[in-house]
């Protein structure tokens, strides 16, 4: 069910997701993507977070910089034009609310300074959903399905005109944390715990769009 006020608990996952206000383009180009992508590394951290400490530096680089002690553990992923999908487990007591209010701050300081805005470009607060243990998976294969929407419109629906050409493209998304989990050379893969990896099945493609699928019957997703 839909998190509202009670707590998040240590060792538990959560889907935690949101969308730009009024359903705008978030992420205009792939710039905006890595940013994102870069502040999901960077602001894992019990440290404060000053993105332009850092300096103009190379993805790759970014996501070596040593941090301290996390704040979540990160299992999933993936962005699209207009919201994101996160797979979280709380480290620290607080831990996610942190994360992600560093994280949507900071992007949104980002995106606003590139493009001369003011104001919120996320809905707040962000939703978030406790998903039990034996949803897990099929949590993963919703999260890492959403760029079908991209190349089959119809995937909810169970219409999949190309299934190689819709797994190719959602394998090699470079938005979403699937290809780090099918084992591909990625520096992506950092974003993620370590427990994810252990954690988290990589199935074929039809398996992965029906358990995605129950997702969205399980949790009354449209």
């Amino acid at each position: 069910m839909m998190r509202k006020d009670s707590p998040f608990i240590a060792g538990e996952w959560y889907h935690c997701f949101n969308h730009s206000i009024e359903k705008r383009i978030a992420f205009e180009d792939s710039r905006d993507y890595y940013r994102f992508l870069e502040l999901l590394y960077l602001a894992n951290d019990e440290s404060p977070l000053r993105r332009n400490d850092i300096g103009i530096r190379k993805f790759e680089e970014v996501l070596n910089i040593p941090r301290g002690k996390r704040l979540v553990t990160i299992g999933a992923f993936c962005l699209m034009p207009n919201c994101f999908d996160l797979v979280l487990n709380e480290v620290s007591e607080g831990g996610i609310t942190a994360f992600m209010r560093k994280m949507g701050t900071a992007y949104t300081l980002y995106f606003n300074a590139r493009r001369a805005r003011v104001g919120n470009l996320f809905l707040k607060p962000f939703r978030s959903r406790h998903v039990p243990l034996r949803s897990f998976q099929h949590l993963i294969n919703y999260v890492h399905c959403n760029p079908a929407m991209l190349y089959e419109p119809g995937w909810r629906a169970n219409h999949v005109v190309d299934p190689q050409f819709l797994e190719e493209h959602l394998t090699a998304y470079p938005y979403s944390s699937l290809g780090a989990h099918r084992g591909a050379h990625t520096p992506t893969g950092a974003i993620l715990g370590t427990q994810s990896f252990s954690a988290v099945s990589t199935v074929p493609l039809q398996k992965m769009l029906r358990e995605a699928r129950q997702y969205c019957a399980d949790f009354d997703i449209l």
